[in-house]
């Protein structure tokens, strides 16, 4: 087992429950969110593991505590490696030094290991299925708690994916799908389900254009303030068909975004949204940057931001050693003249 520091940052040492997150100031969150990649770059270092996208849902995690109750309301991640700072919070911060290693934490969520884990998994796509369950379930039950689903924009590639988003427009069960968009999975998204999704009407030139046309109309005298609103909604509107919002929308989902995915006072306020939605099913969409604040981690063509070791001895070792892939590609031409 590598030797990992298992001393916590003060205000992470703090969090005995997820719902003290709740009860933290704007600044104290913004604290604990610096706390969190701290620490999950620490433990990634020494131990292995996905660093990029954990990094990237620190400020999505401190808000769906903060808005959602982690006793009752059950959420699942998909991709599941993005749940270190899940597991951070939900009472695995003192063991997290153990992550990945014999008998420690595992890397993905784990129903046996917290009651916080909602669901089991390491594969991707599976999560809006298996939140629908837990929402027929509650119903059932007479339950009115919430559940949600947060697919990484690669997941949503996925055939399973678009069974459980047809399935849940069909039944119309109260759900609540967060699209976790960073135009990534393992390597860059490919195919024309991503080049959809990675349509942006909020990209610096269509804001600078919408608020200078904003200034302008404004300053028309006595009809100015009101031909500037028409324009917002009309904007707001064409938003829902050129973007994404027009898939979730054709599925019976109410879209709401794209969201600044690592502004939390902004995630706290969509969330609640979607919570409070008078529609059965809820979809947010965030643009977010996989391994945010650690700049080594953040997407650079192929895939070595992923499972990797990124700094010190470890890494350089690392490194030294051929990608498990390509090792056994090597291995199987070899053995391939001898069948």
């Amino acid at each position: 087992m590598n030797e990992t520091d298992s001393t916590l940052p003060p205000l992470l040492a703090r969090i005995a429950h997820p719902s003290m997150v709740a009860d933290l100031s704007p600044a104290d969150k913004q604290i604990l969110a610096t706390e969190l990649r701290q620490t999950i770059i620490r433990t990634v270092a020494a131990n292995g593991g996905h660093l990029a996208p954990s990094l990237g849902v620190v400020e999505l995690t401190l808000a769906l505590l903060s808005v959602f109750d982690p006793e009752e309301d059950k959420l699942v991640w998909d991709v599941g490696h993005q749940s270190y700072a899940w597991k951070l919070l939900t009472g695995r911060s003192e063991n997290f030094h153990t992550l990945r290693q014999l008998g420690g934490i595992s890397g993905f969520p784990k129903i046996e290991e917290s009651p916080f884990d909602h669901f089991g998994v390491g594969h991707s796509s599976t999560s809006v299925s298996a939140a629908l369950g837990m929402a027929m379930a509650r119903d059932l039950a007479g339950k009115k708690n919430h559940v949600l689903a947060v697919i990484g924009d690669g997941s949503l590639t996925g055939g399973l994916a678009f069974e459980g988003l047809n399935q849940a427009g069909d039944m119309g069960r109260r759900l609540i799908v967060v699209l976790n968009d960073n135009e990534m999975s393992i390597s860059h998204n490919v195919g024309a389900l991503s080049l959809f999704l990675s349509r942006n009407m909020e990209r610096g030139w269509a804001r600078r254009v919408r608020r200078e046309v904003k200034d302008w109309l404004k300053s028309i005298p006595g009809i100015g303030d009101e031909m500037a609103e028409y324009a917002h909604r009309t904007h707001r509107s064409l938003k829902t068909v050129f973007t994404p919002g027009m898939l979730f929308e054709a599925l019976r989902f109410n879209y709401i975004g794209p969201v600044n995915g690592h502004n939390i006072e902004e995630l706290e306020r969509h969330l609640r949204m979607a919570a409070k939605g008078r529609r059965p099913l809820e979809s947010c969409r965030l643009l977010k940057k996989a391994g945010e604040n650690f700049a080594w981690a953040k997407p650079r063509g192929r895939v070595r931001r992923r499972n990797s070791q990124p700094n010190g001895r470890e890494w350089q070792r690392a490194r030294a050693r051929p990608p498990f892939g390509k090792g056994g590609r090597k291995l199987c031409l070899g053995e391939a003249p001898r069948a």
